[in-house]
C-alpha cells in the first residue's frame, strides 16, 4: 500500500486525502488545527462552488451539507452610475445550482470524516526542517497549505505571474438578516456589483455555523476608498464600516442589509495577496522533493470566485494522476506533468481572473451591456463561472466577441 502525506487541511488537501482513502492508499494529513479549533476560529475565505466542482464532492460522497445549504440559482451584474443609481443591472440563471459552505464548517467536518474513514490525522504545524525527515517515510508528499513557510519551497513563474503586488484590498463579513433582491425575490443569486475605478461588491448566499446567511465581500482598488481596513477593526466596527461603504457606493445593496447582523464574532476578515503561479516541485534541504497543489501553485485573486473551484479541480486531477501512476515513482518529471495537466484547466481561470483586475476594455463593457438586453449572452457569462475555459472562445478576444455577437 502506497503512503501519501498531505500537509494542509483545506479544500484541495482534504478532498485529495479523502479520495485517496477511497482508493485504498495509506494517507496521513497534517493540520495545524483541530476540527474544533477550526470551527471556533475566524472565517477563512469567501467561496462559491459551481456545478463541476460540486460534482467532485458528490462523486466522493463528501457533500455533507448539500441538503441544508441554500442553492445559488443565478448570477446578477450591476454597474454603478455616477449619480448613485445603476447604469446596468441584469440577472441570469445558472444551468445548475452553485453553493457556498463556510470553510470552518466544511474543513472541520472533513477532518472528522477523514478520521472516521480510517485516515491518519496529525495535528501539527509542520516546518520545512521537520518535513525533511518526514518525507523519507512516504512515497509522495503533497503540500496544500497555501500560506506560511512551506510556500517558499516553490518558486514563482514570472511568465505566468504578471502581477507583483496585490491588485485588490479584500474585506468581508458573514451576515444574517440580508433581504432578497427585489428584482428576483424567488431566485437566490450571487450579485456582482461593479463600481468603476473603486472596486467590486459581491453578495453571496452561503451556509455557515448558524445556518444559511449571506457573505458581503468588497474588493477595493488599492489606495481607494474601499482600502480602509489596515487598522484591523473589531468585528462590530468592521461590519459598520462595510455597511457605510455599501450605503455610499452600492445603495441598492445597502437597502437589503439595513437590518443585517454578523453571524458570529469571528465572521469578518480583511487582507490581500498577490496573484501568483509557482513551480509545482519543491526541493527540501535534504534533497527530497514535494508536490505543491491548489493555492500553493496557482493563487488567483478572488474576483472571479474560483479559489475553491480551482482547489477542487486540482484535487480531482491529482487523484487521477496518482492512481494512474500505479507503482511508478513520483519523481520530478511526473510532478511537472501532473501539474501541467491541472494547468490546462487553471490557465483559463488565471487569464480570465487577471484580465478582470484591470480596467475593462471596450468590448467587455459592450458584453455587459448586451447581456442586459440579450438573455443568451447573460446566461453564457453566468455559466462561464462553472466552466471558465469557455471565456477563451468569446469573452477574452474582441474579434471572437464580434463573431459571437453576430451569431446571437
Amino acid at each position: 500500500m502506497r503512503k501519501v502525506l498531505v500537509v494542509g487541511a483545506g479544500q484541495s488537501g482534504l478532498q485529495l486525502a479523502l479520495g485517496l482513502l477511497a482508493k485504498d492508499y495509506d494517507v496521513t494529513v497534517m493540520s495545524a488545527r483541530t476540527p474544533e479549533e477550526i470551527r471556533s476560529g475566524r472565517v477563512m475565505s469567501t467561496q462559491c462552488m459551481f456545478h463541476d466542482a460540486l460534482q467532485h464532492e458528490r462523486d466522493l460522497g463528501i457533500n455533507l451539507w448539500e441538503a441544508e445549504t441554500v442553492n445559488v440559482e443565478g448570477l446578477g451584474v450591476s454597474v454603478a452610475a455616477p449619480d448613485g443609481g445603476r447604469a446596468l443591472d441584469w440577472f441570469a440563471e445558472l444551468d445548475h445550482p452553485a453553493q457556498s459552505v463556510d470553510q470552518r464548517v466544511k474543513m472541520a467536518g472533513w477532518l472528522e470524516l477523514f478520521e472516521d474513514r480510517g485516515g491518519k490525522l496529525v495535528i501539527h504545524g509542520v516546518m520545512t526542517s521537520e518535513l525533511d525527515a518526514l518525507a523519507r517515510l512516504y512515497d509522495l508528499v503533497v503540500i496544500s497549505a497555501g500560506k506560511g513557510e512551506l510556500v517558499q519551497l516553490f518558486d514563482r513563474v514570472p511568465e505566468r505571474s504578471p502581477y507583483t503586488q496585490p491588485m485588490r484590498a479584500l474585506s468581508l463579513a458573514y451576515a444574517h438578516g440580508v433581504g432578497r433582491r427585489p428584482e428576483h425575490p424567488d431566485k437566490m443569486g450571487v450579485r456582482f456589483n461593479i463600481v468603476p475605478g473603486v472596486g467590486e461588491l459581491f453578495m453571496i448566499p452561503a451556509y455557515t455555523l448558524s445556518g444559511n446567511c449571506d457573505i458581503l465581500f468588497f474588493e477595493g482598488v488599492p489606495g481607494g476608498p474601499l482600502d480602509c481596513f489596515d487598522d484591523h477593526p473589531g468585528p462590530d466596527e468592521h461590519f459598520r464600516r462595510l455597511l457605510d461603504l455599501m450605503r455610499r457606493f452600492v445603495p441598492w445593496e445597502y437597502e437589503r442589509c439595513r437590518d443585517a447582523e454578523l453571524t458570529d464574532a469571528k465572521a469578518t476578515l480583511a487582507g490581500g495577496y498577490t496573484p501568483v503561479v509557482r513551480h509545482p516541485v519543491g526541493t527540501l534541504p535534504g534533497g527530497a522533493i514535494v508536490l505543491g497543489m491548489a493555492d500553493v501553485v496557482v493563487a488567483n485573486d478572488p474576483i472571479t470566485g474560483q479559489g475553491s473551484n480551482n482547489a477542487s479541480h486540482c484535487a480531482a486531477t491529482y487523484l487521477d494522476a496518482i492512481v494512474e501512476r500505479g507503482d511508478g515513482p513520483f519523481d520530478a518529471g511526473w510532478m511537472e506533468a501532473t501539474f501541467e495537466r491541472y494547468w490546462e484547466y487553471a490557465r483559463h481561470v488565471t487569464e480570465w481572473t487577471n484580465a478582470l483586475l484591470l480596467p475593462p476594455p471596450p468590448h467587455v463593457l459592450q458584453i455587459l451591456g448586451v447581456a442586459g438586453e440579450n438573455p443568451a449572452v447573460a446566461r453564457r457569462f453566468a455559466n462561464g463561472f462553472t466552466d471558465p475555459a469557455d471565456f477563451q472562445h468569446w469573452f477574452m478576444d474582441p474579434a471572437l466577441w464580434e463573431k459571437y455577437l453576430a451569431e446571437v
